[in-house]
């Protein structure tokens, strides 16, 4: 048993660290109107958020995509984006055109 206590102090500690902001999140999140300005705010600050993630692996990836032309990447994930507009905004079309654009490269490369 002393062996697994690094691990529960690690499992402790990290339910402990996020499950505060979770819960403060609720508490937060049940006082917002649908449309206010506060709302609004923090759906812009994920947004920029995700964007800013998606930009990274785009732009530095890791792994097998490290090895693709950034052109590739950056043509995925244009004709991905412009795909997801034309589809009525469908995201399983924004994940599947990039992909299929990205493997249809990677084999022709």
């Amino acid at each position: 048993m002393q062996e697994y206590w690094p691990y529960i102090v690690i499992i402790v500690a990290g339910w402990l660290a996020t499950d505060f902001w979770r819960w403060m999140g609720v508490i937060a999140g049940n006082r917002l109107q649908e449309g206010s300005e506060a709302l609004n705010w923090v759906r812009a600050v994920a947004t920029a958020l995700v964007m800013a993630v998606t930009a990274k692996l785009v732009v530095f990836p890791t792994g097998t995509l490290e090895s693709s032309p950034l052109w590739l990447r950056l043509a995925a994930a244009g004709l991905g984006f412009a795909a997801f507009l034309l589809s009525g905004q469908r995201v399983i079309v924004g994940v599947v055109v990039p992909l299929a654009i990205l493997g249809a490269g990677l084999l022709w490369l």
